[in-house]
Order: structure tokens, then sequence, then C-alpha cells
């Protein structure tokens, strides 16, 4: 082995290795085991989250491959509609062109094009993450196969009348012409107004204060060319009395009822909503409470039309509405409609009042554009009848969340659904199976040549197929079988599906786990007829943040690039890297101030290794995580410490006997003592990884590796190895224990640490007698209970209290570490006793010990500095150790250090401009800071007493 660790010279050899030699493929032999990679948007790189919960995968197969399950983790990415069309018209725009210049199929070529050349970035840095993914069986969700099983499942739900088109109220994205999901509306908080409006009323009502008008509040004063009623709070006594009654919708002339809905917040505004169902989703309910007209006055790119248009909720025209607007209007921008607007009504005198609001805007993520509320013909699928089976299996626990509680965000949202709104219109996607003839009826089918044998149309007849396609969480609600072959073959769906666990983020459990739930319970069928699930388990993992809890977005300039971390990167490469693209000056110039006082030095490289550690030792089941680079160095440092102890086995086993060819062994208590502990430790990995608890179980593995592993058992076994009189069985046991326990620690560790144990296996395997050429492939450990000694722990426990008491003593009264010292031992028992007999010789070369005497408990000891284990007085004489006034002045100089920083602290604290105005996290850290320097104040004042005692 090398004698330093460098992870950039292992782990792209390693990678590749596993990869030529097919070993993340199934194996064809066990249980199988399955999981399916939520699929990232092939116009995508790797992010935090990505690495979070494709670290937690991989962990997860790997540890069941080494279980000797039939393991397949299922890779693939998505087609990701509208990001990849707009990465492709970015580009063409650089040429001067749009997507219209090429047409339809040549755009369609383009964007593959594109996918060949550089849709694949993602794949790579899954590589450099170290996913043992079966490459083999990469899938898009634009593929062959997929297309088929996408088309078998729209034509199969039309037929069942689970899919129909319809007229409806959908999130319209009026820059890039589509509809879009809620998953894709980003609802930012915005300054804006509230504008008070007076509607008149009509036929002589009056209010309650004698006035001749209403006043409603609108953030949006450009739709109320569509208002078709204006609503109150039944028990809003200033208006009951006008429920019923109309008033006159200005500039447009048109009489809108008054109507009572629990809807309206009596509290804001003035109490008075218009409602236009057309262009709101809550005046949409409302207004089909009451039988509000549907008048949509807006176009596809959100401009005022010539005149409006009618229709009622189940999408049929009403011809005989007056769709007439004010002249002026027709053409106009919403925002220019809504300036116009506010000055008809100033005109008119019905501007009542203007006043500062601050409100959610909802904006398209990739547009930015305002999303507008807008009525149009979609397809639809029917989600009630689908979502029945979803709930029950969550219900009769065939379906388990974890952790629990997310189940009930599923049922909330279950119990309320929608129908799913599932055409876009873009031209990269699934297009919509539907032909239309000349008239407008439209028909279903795989194909134009089915559409016609079944329906019976002649060639004669010109059929146009639907230009939208499908929102690619179809095409992904059907992942976990169409990617296994389904409808084609149906054997690699008997083995694998249903798939065991589903690791996903919070954010999707709807847009995408649901669905997937829906899909395939009416898809699959398990052989008794009833619904299969789509995976048995769904781990839920929290939302990665930045240390300081904000969450990752470029504007904050606190994105993290985990390749970054993995390799490293400069201060100005940083900083060039989280402004570039910002238009900004002052938003760039801040974030690079930030980023050079938080990173001065850059990142330095951690590995991969270190970076997975790390983020399984965050997988708690909270709902956010925080990410603290300074935690990933101390994981580094981890990473250097098993590398280290490494060579320290190899060094003293090398061409040594470990008993890897037979021969009689002797077990030190040391010998006997780690390898109880080994037990526990590998029934604490298998417990934590059925749990999903990686938090706990990266705990569990960092504490015995670090602590007793390397702190001190290979200090144990010095003892041993260096002593010329020690006897071959002593040595060989000692050996053979180092090399076993290693090698075991590295099969435990590789699916959280792939790399490094890999390396350093190949290095130990033959002399802990294990055959076979890749650790990934060896069979995971498993405790054996036999083998747990409780007394030698017992033992050892006691010897490591000695000896760390003697090293506090050392610490505390500034004993140099190699100065052997005289120790005294009081009032301990038999068992005490015998352990000392037993263990003198660890206890005197550990300790760095002269001499250990045995007092009786009447004995008058003389001045020590003294420590307990259990009730056994371990004492230190300090008579000679130390310059008592040298001494007294260090610690009279650290005193009134900590002294005056706690007094500033303090002071800070004290200070109610400083506590009113810090966030409440510094005020924290400097109650901590507060805390921490009384403890050091009482420490020091403790050993400054004992020195007088001394003196």
């Amino acid at each position: 082995m090398e004698k330093t660790y460098q992870p950039q010279a292992i782990e792209g050899k390693h990678y590749q290795r596993w990869e030529e030699n097919h070993w993340f493929q199934p194996s064809g032999e066990g249980s199988p085991y399955c999981i399916m990679i939520p699929p990232p948007n092939v116009t995508g790189s790797l992010h935090m989250g990505h690495a979070f919960q494709q670290t937690i995968m991989d962990a997860l197969i790997r540890y069941h491959r080494m279980q000797g399950d039939n393991t397949l983790w299922q890779t693939g990415s998505d087609h990701a509609g509208i990001a990849t069309q707009m990465v492709v018209e970015r580009e063409l725009a650089r040429e001067g062109k749009t997507r219209h210049d090429l047409g339809r199929d040549a755009f369609i070529d383009k964007v593959w094009e594109w996918k060949e050349q550089s849709g694949n970035t993602i794949t790579s840095q899954m590589r450099r993450l170290g996913d043992s993914v079966d490459w083999t069986r990469e899938r898009f969700t634009m593929d062959d196969g997929l297309s088929n099983a996408v088309r078998e499942v729209f034509v199969q739900l039309y037929e069942e009348d689970l899919i129909y088109r319809g007229k409806r109220l959908v999130n319209w994205d009026p820059k890039f012409h589509t509809a879009i999901s809620d998953l894709e509306v980003e609802n930012k908080e915005e300054q804006g107004s509230l504008w008070h409006f007076r509607y008149p009323l009509l036929d002589g009502a009056k209010t309650s204060d004698g006035k001749d008008y209403i006043v409603v509040a609108t953030t949006r004063p450009e739709t109320m060319l569509g208002d078709t009623a204006v609503a109150v709070n039944p028990d809003d006594e200033r208006y009951t009395h006008l429920i019923g009654k109309e008033v006159e919708l200005p500039l447009v002339g048109r009489r809108l009822p008054i109507v009572a809905d629990d809807y309206v917040d009596s509290e804001f505004g003035t109490g008075c909503v218009k409602i236009t169902p057309a262009h709101d989703f809550n005046d949409y309910e409302v207004g089909k409470r009451h039988g509000a007209t549907l008048v949509n006055i807006l176009d596809q790119n959100a401009a005022v039309l010539q005149k409006a248009e009618a229709y009622t909720y189940e999408g049929r025209p009403i011809d005989d509405f007056d769709g007439t607007l004010p002249d002026g209007y027709g053409g106009l921008d919403r925002f220019e409609a809504r300036k116009k607007i506010i000055a008809d009504f100033d005109a008119l005198g019905l501007l009542d009042s203007i006043k500062d609001h601050t409100l959610m805007v909802p904006r398209g993520d990739r547009s930015g554009a305002v999303i507008e509320p807008w009525l149009t013909d979609q397809w639809y699928v029917s989600a009630k009848p689908l979502a029945e089976p979803a709930i029950k299996a969550v219900e009769n626990g065939d379906i388990e969340f974890v952790p629990k509680q997310w189940e009930n965000t599923f049922f909330s949202w279950m119990r309320d659904i929608q129908d799913w709104c599932i055409s876009r219109q873009l031209w990269w996607g699934h297009q919509i199976p539907a032909w239309y003839d000349k008239d407008g009826h439209f028909y279903v089918g795989r194909s134009e040549q089915e559409v016609r044998e079944k329906h019976n149309i002649g060639d004669d007849i010109e059929l146009t197929q639907d230009e939208d396609v499908l929102d690619t969480w179809f095409s992904s609600a059907l992942w976990t079988f169409s990617t296994l072959g389904w409808p084609e073959r149906e054997d690699l769906v008997k083995t694998f599906h249903p798939t065991d666990v589903l690791v996903t983020g919070f954010d999707i459990i709807f847009f995408w786990v649901a669905r997937m739930m829906m899909m395939t319970q009416h898809f699959i069928k398990n052989d008794d007829g009833t619904p299969q699930v789509p995976f048995k388990k769904v781990y839920v993992t929290g939302l990665i943040r930045d240390e300081n809890g904000q969450k990752m977005s470029k504007s904050k300039g606190n994105v993290i690039d985990p390749i970054d971390l993995i390799d490293g990167i400069s201060a100005d490469d940083l900083v060039a890297k989280r402004t570039s693209g910002l238009m900004q000056p002052k938003l760039a110039q801040k974030i690079e101030k930030n980023t050079r006082k938080a990173f001065p030095e850059g990142m330095e490289p951690s590995g991969t290794d270190a970076l997975r550690f790390t983020l399984t030792s965050l997988a708690t089941q909270a709902r956010d995580i925080n990410f603290d680079v300074k935690r990933l160095e101390g994981y580094r440092n981890f990473c250097n410490k098993i590398w280290n102890a490494a060579r320290y086995v190899l060094m003293n086993t090398e061409g040594e006997d470990c008993g890897q060819n037979g021969g009689d062994v002797q077990l030190t208590l040391a010998d006997r003592w780690i390898s109880s502990r080994l037990q526990r430790l590998e029934a604490d990995v298998h417990r934590h990884f059925e749990n999903y608890r990686f938090d706990l179980m990266s705990q569990a593995l960092y504490e015995f590796i670090w602590n007793e592993y390397c702190d001190w058992y290979l200090e144990l076994s010095k003892p041993v190895l260096w002593d010329d009189n020690a006897s071959a069985e002593i040595k060989r046991g000692t050996r053979r224990t180092l090399v076993r326990v290693l090698e075991a620690i590295l099969r435990l560790a590789h699916p959280i640490m792939p790399f490094i144990t890999e390396e350093i296996w190949q290095s130990v395997k033959d002399l802990a007698a294990r055959e076979g050429d890749t650790i990934m492939l060896q069979p995971f450990p498993q405790p054996d209970e036999n083998k747990i000694d409780q007394q030698a722990e017992a033992d050892i426990e006691w010897l490591k209290g000695v000896i760390v008491g003697v090293r506090n003593i050392r610490g505390e009264m500034n004993i140099a570490p190699g100065k052997p010292l005289p120790v005294l031992f009081q009032k301990g028992s038999l068992e005490d006793k015998r352990r000392l007999e037993e263990n003198e010789n660890f206890l005197k070369t550990l300790a760095k010990l002269e001499s250990i005497t045995w007092l009786n408990e009447d004995d008058t000891a003389p001045m020590s500095a003294t420590q307990l284990v259990g009730h056994l007085k371990v004492l230190v004489p300090m008579a000679g150790l130390i310059d008592v006034e040298a001494e007294q002045a260090r610690l009279t100089k650290s005193l009134d250090k900590a002294r005056k920083d706690l007094e500033r602290v303090e002071g800070k604290l004290k200070n109610e401009n400083f506590v009113s105005k810090a966030p409440e996290q510094v005020i924290a850290k400097e109650r901590e800071k507060a805390d921490g320097l009384a403890a050091t104040i009482q420490e020091l004042e403790g050993q400054m007493k004992q020195l007088e005692e001394l003196a």
C-alpha cells in the first residue's frame, strides 16, 4: 500500500474494473432484490440531493448483493420534456433559429442528436459516486420499449373511460405556451398592490351604510373582465342583506350575482371578493358551487381576447353568451391591460384605493413567467378510481413509508385527489396517440394504422396526430414495470417486481410515488388477480440544505457540487462557478464575498468515500438535513485513519504467520475483546440496514473503527507483537485477529465506502484467508453470538478506564506524555486486583508507568492527582513531577484570558440591542461559548487548588 491515502489514484481504476467484469448485473441466484433509481433529468448534473439518495441506494444494493441476493439496481434517465426542449431551443437561438424554422420532425432529430452528445453528463458523475447500477440495462423514458409501454397504458386507460379530453383550468406558462404541473410552479413572495374597486349595486340596492356600490379587493385587476360573480361570507353582517342581489361589472356592463360562500375571508380586503372562475383555481371552485359562468378573456400569450369566450363546467361552449369586451383592450398584454383598467376605473371614479400588499406570485420554474390559470382543452386521467387501490395498499401495510409519518402526507393528497392533466403543449415527449379528422373528431389507438382499422377509416381520409405530448410524470409513473420490459416480456417483471424499496424525496410523494402506485396496481396483477404494488417500502429522505439550514439555490450562492467535494476546487473557480450567469452585479458581488469568506482556500479534495460516509451520517429521519463541509473534512480524516491502520496491520503481518494456513493460536484478552465487539457491531449494522437508519450505522462503524479498533486494539496489540518473549501461538493469534477483524471491517464498511475498502481488501485478503476477485462479491459479515465474550469486554473496559484516568491526569497537570509515572491503587475490589495481576504489562506499556503499588484502604496516600474507575482510586503522586511555580504561572495566565473572554461574551448577551437584532442561531452560539468558558474556568480553578495544596 502507498504511504498516504490518495483517493484519486484508486477510485477510477476500481470502478472501471467492476463495470468491465459485469459485477453490477444480477447474479441469477438468491432471492430477488430490486431498486429502481428515480430517473434523473437527461439535462441534469449530479447535485447534493442526487448524491445523498444514490449513496443510500448504492449502500442497500451492495449490502444485498453481499448477502447473496439476486440484485438489480435499475438505472435510467427521464427525457425531461420542457427542460430538454429549452436547452435545444437555446442552442438554436445562438444560430438565429427557432424550432418553428426547423419544423417538428427536424427539431425532434436535433433533440436526439443533443441527447447523444451532451445528455449523459449525469451518468459519468454517477460512476464517480461509485453507483453500482446495472449499466447494461440502462433505460430512457423515450426509448422504444418505454414508448410502447406509454402508448399501451394510454390506450387501455382511454378504452376504460379513465382518460378523457376536456376543457379545464390549468397552470399555463404564457412564455412556453404549455400547461405545467404544480411542481413546476414556484410561488415567490413579491411586493405588489391590493386594488379596491367600486362595483355599482343594481336595482336600488344599498349597503348597510347607505352606499350604492360595494368595494371589491383584487391583486389582479386585469382579470375583472372575466368576473361572473361577487362573493361574501354568509356570516358577514355587513353584506347578508345583499346576498342574491346583483352588481354591474364596470367597463363591461355585465350583471353579476352576489353569492354567499365560506371561502371568503371577511377580514381580508373589504370582505367582498370578485369571482373569476376561468382565471383562478379557487374562484373556479366557488363559481362551480354557485353556477357562475366560465368566461375566458385571455389567449395563450396571456393577452386579452378581442371577444370573451364562455363555457360550461363540462367544457361546452355557451354560444348565446355576449362576450363583448370594451374597446381598446383586445390584444393587450395582461399587464398592459392592468394599467389601462386601473386608469379607466380611476377616470370613472370607481378606483376606491390602492394599498401596498405582499403576495405569493406563481412563476414557471424555468421560464420565470407569471403563471396564468387558463381554461384550455387538455387530456386528463380520472384519478379517483386509480387512487383507491393505492390508498388501500398503504392502509393495509402492503406499502410502508419510512419514516411512517409520511403516510399522512400521502393520504391527505390521495383522499382529495383531482383529475390529472397529462397533456403538454411541447414537441419533445411522447406524442399523444390520438388522431383527428378534418371535422375535429378524434380517435385513440396505438398507431394510425390501428385507428384506421378499428374505426374503418379509409386511407383517403386525412388523419392528423394530436400535437400535444404527455406530461413526463406519465411515463415515469410506469417506471417500475416498463423498465423491466412490460408489455413485451413478463419474465423480468415476474422476477424483480414488485421492487423492494423506493428512495425518494418528500416533495414528489404525490407527483411520482403516488402515481407509480396508481399505474402499477392498475396494470400489474399478482397471480391471484389482486393489484401488485410497485415497491414494498418508500424510504423518504430529508432535503439537503447548507450548514445554516438554508435551501441551496443559485440565487443564494450556496449550491455545492458533489464532484467539487470529491475532486476539490480552488476559491477562484468556486466563485466563478457560483456567479456565472447572474445578471445582477450586486448579487454576484455578495455571493463572491460570502464564498471567499466561507472557502478562502477553496475546497480540498475529499474523495468519494469520505463524501458518501458524510452523507450516510446525515441520513437521519428529519425533514431537513444541514450539510457542513467541516464534517466532510472529519470523515476525510477517518479515511486516513483506516488507511494508516491497514498499513500498520500489513507492516506487522505481511510475510508473517497469521494462521491463514492453520496452526495453534492463543488469544489474548485484547483479541477476545475486539472479536466480541465485532459481533455486536455486525448485529448493529444488520439492524440499521433493516430499519433504514444509515446515520446510526455510520456512527456505529465510526465508533468501532476509530475508537475500538484503531485507538485501542492496535495499541493493545503492540505489547504482544513487540515482545520477544511472547509465544508463537500468542503472536499468531494476535496477527490473525488483526487481519481478520480488519478484513471484516472492510466488508462491513464496503456498502458505504466502496473504493477504499476494495483497495485495502486486495492487500489483506490472502492474509485473512479470503478467496475472490473483489470485495463487492464477498459475503457480508454475520454475527456469531458464541464469540461474544462479556468477561473480556468488562476487563478491557476496566483497563481502558485506568489508562484514560492516567492520561487525564497527565493532561490536567501538564505532565509530559512520555514521562514514566508511579501509580497507586486504593480501595479496589478483588476483581480489580485480578484484572491488575492479569494485565499489569498492558497497563505499564500503554499508560507509560514506572510502577504500580497497591495501597491498603487505611494507608495514607501522598498528595496525588486522583481518578476513579468504579470504586477503584487511581492516584498519581505529584511530588517531583511538576514545577509548581511554573505551572501556577501558566494556569494563572490561562485563567485571566478565560475570564476576560467570558466577560466580553456576557456583555454581548446583556446588550439588548444585540439580543433583539441578532439571529437566534447567532445568539445560541454566543450562549454556548459562554457556557464553555465557564466550564473552562471551573476546571482551571480546580487545578490551581490542587497546586496550592501541593505547594
